[in-house]
């Protein structure tokens, strides 16, 4: 629930998505949930010459399962933060 918990706080913000087949999409998430499914509105391709049925594409629903990657604005991850939440987690856990 920790992953799930951080990228709720996350909506609004633009992210890149990069897939498991290599495409990579940019755009403002819109939307996750608990399989850490993820909604993006306004979105591009990054390599739009080698998807371009990709181009019309302005709002997508991407399954957790195929994501490899989720690229953040660094100045909006609080790792402080993310850290202590890790950690009462894992202490939570093994009890």
């Amino acid at each position: 629930m920790l992953f799930y918990s951080f990228f709720k706080s996350l909506v609004g913000k633009d992210v890149v998505v990069e897939l498991k087949n290599d495409l990579s999409i940019c755009g403002t998430l819109h939307s996750v949930d608990q399989y850490l499914n993820i909604k993006l509105s306004d979105i591009s391709v990054i390599d739009s010459e080698k998807y371009p049925h990709m181009l019309s594409v302005k709002n997508c629903f991407i399954r957790g399962s195929v994501v490899r990657y989720v690229q953040l604005p660094a100045d909006e991850v609080d790792t402080q933060l993310l850290q202590d939440a890790a950690r009462k987690e894992a202490t939570v856990s093994t009890r």
